[in-house]
Formats: structure tokens, C-alpha cells, sequence
């Protein structure tokens, strides 16, 4: 049965082949650590990290959620990565340079066999796809669907990433060139059923007030955390990301009112000046349940 899916505000990657960096990531207070055996790691290096990683899992797994990045599925590698990777003590999988629903597919067959090889329930470890093709992100839905353990993806543009050079975009600090995608994948992602979509990526270490902007424009949007590469940027999205005292009161009192209207036999009310009816009820169930599950009510 697959597992329930995890609230994850920040989602900070970590080099596979730095065993000493992933056991002091958790210092940095990020939701969930990606360990990384895609990008940062040197070919030579691959089957080393796959090693590193998978102690850094069986070490830290039964504290925190951890994600690991393996190699996509058009390299050959990932079948190496999972089933190194497979255990107790991982969360999901990211799958870079996702092409379609095809390479979904192919990753959850992968995972079944480990996951039944090593004893897991089946279907426990969460996929999320990298759409960072054009084709990938025109069938975002698609992708989406090819299977129950996606959980967590979303649009991810940044200065000169694949999907930039895809689609030969121009990037700029206001994200306007890219508004779209973000908003058509969020779409889609929500249409699929995901609760927890993340998008990203803010690449300049420097520029917090930027990144804090572009956190909030993708909450704005939808979104419910960001990938992050440098632990400079997890307090301010965390941040971003999280329900204030002020939203969390308001939407406690908004459902609290209108239980007490419904008893007397009316489902709209004015509320703090606006007007609110009991599909706003949904609303603030919904934010409250993400309040509870960061802990900040109860």
C-alpha cells in the first residue's frame, strides 16, 4: 500500500559522494534531503556515491525524509540506483530528465521488484518526476498519472537549466518568461492529485530577497515547497511556505463560525467583512491539516 505523502516546504540536495555532508544536512532544517547521484557526482565516481548513499539511508532514514536522485532513465543507470538505494530508510526517488509517462512506468516496475526483494510493502517509496524536457512538461498530467507513487513534482525552471535550453528560454529574475509552465504544471498536478506539488529552482546563493519572491509567487501559484540547492535558502522558505499565526487564526475562526451558522439553519455569513458561505469549510480544513502536520496546532 503505498505510503501517505509528506508535507515537504523545502527539499535541499545534498552530494551523494559527500558522506559527511549528508550527515550534517539535518542541521539545516530542511524538510527533506535529496542525495544526489545525478549531476554532482562524476561518472567515475557513481559507484561510490551508490554505496555512500545508501549508508547515509540506513544512518538517518528512521529521522528524516530523504529523497535520492538517481541517474535518469535514458543513462542506464537507474536500475543500479534503485536497487542500491531501495530500503527501509528511503522516502522516494527523484527521476531527472523524465521523457514521458513511459520512463514513470519503468521506474515503478523497478521499485516494485527491489521493494519486493527486500521486504517492503510495495508501493511504499514515492516517485517524483523531473520534467525537464518539453515533452515531459506539455504531458505533465500524463506523467502524473503513470503511476500512484508520484507525489511531489512540479515545474522547475532556472537559469540555464535543461528546460531553459529546451525550450530556449530566456530567463529572467521576475520569472515572467516562465509563468506559465509553473502555472500549467501546477494545474496539472492537482488534476492528477497531488497534494504536495514542488517546483524550484533558485540558483543564486546570494540573492535571498529574490528568492524569497520567488517563493512566494510560487505559493501564490499553488505550490507547497521548493527544491534547494545551498542551505542558506531553507529558512526563507520555509518561511514562505508555512500557514502564519494570522492565517491559521482567521481560518479556524471562518470554520468555527460557520458550524455555529449551520446549526442555526444558515450556510452564509458575513466574517471579518467578507462574505463567506460553507465551501470556504474545505478551504480551511485544508490549511488547518497542513498546520497540524507541521506542528504548528493541534
Amino acid at each position: 500500500m503505498p505510503i501517505e505523502p509528506r508535507p515537504v516546504r523545502s527539499a535541499l540536495y545534498v552530494p551523494g559522494n559527500k558522506l559527511d555532508w549528508m550527515r550534517k544536512a539535518p542541521r539545516y532544517g530542511a524538510d527533506a534531503l535529496v542525495f544526489d547521484l545525478e549531476d554532482s557526482v562524476p561518472p567515475a565516481e557513481k559507484a561510490t556515491a551508490r554505496k555512500l548513499v545508501r549508508q547515509a539511508l540506513d544512518e538517518m532514514g528512521a529521522q528524516h525524509t530523504l529523497i535520492v536522485r538517481v541517474n535518469g532513465v535514458d543513462t542506464g543507470m537507474t536500475a543500479d540506483d534503485l536497487e542500491a538505494v531501495t530500503c527501509g530508510g528511503l522516502y522516494g526517488v527523484f527521476l531527472p530528465k523524465t521523457r514521458g509517462p513511459e520512463d514513470v512506468v519503468e521506474a515503478d516496475v523497478l521499485l516494485t521488484a527491489f521493494e519486493r526483494r527486500v521486504g517492503l510493502a510495495l508501493g511504499r517509496t514515492v516517485i517524483v518526476p523531473g520534467l525537464e524536457t518539453a515533452r515531459a512538461m506539455r504531458e505533465a498530467h500524463e506523467v502524473f498519472t503513470a503511476s500512484p507513487r508520484v507525489e511531489h513534482s512540479g515545474a522547475v525552471v532556472s537559469r540555464g537549466g535543461d528546460i531553459a535550453r529546451a525550450l530556449s528560454m530566456v530567463w529572467t529574475r521576475d520569472g515572467r518568461e516562465s509563468l506559465f509552465l509553473r502555472s500549467k504544471v501546477l494545474l496539472d498536478a492537482r488534476a492528477a492529485g497531488l497534494r504536495y506539488p514542488m517546483g524550484g529552482l533558485w540558483t543564486d546563493i546570494q540573492d535571498l530577497d529574490g528568492l524569497r519572491a520567488f517563493a512566494t509567487e510560487m505559493r501564490q501559484i499553488g505550490y507547497t515547497g521548493l527544491r534547494l540547492i545551498h542551505p542558506s535558502h531553507v529558512p526563507v522558505v520555509n518561511e514562505v511556505f508555512t500557514p502564519t499565526a494570522e492565517e491559521i487564526a482567521y481560518w479556524k475562526g471562518l470554520t468555527e463560525a460557520l458550524a455555529e451558522a449551520e446549526k442555526r439553519g444558515t450556510t452564509a455569513i458575513t466574517y471579518q467583512g467578507d462574505m463567506v458561505d460553507t465551501a470556504m469549510v474545505k478551504t480551511g480544513r485544508q490549511v488547518l491539516a497542513l498546520a497540524r502536520k507541521l506542528g504548528l496546532t493541534t
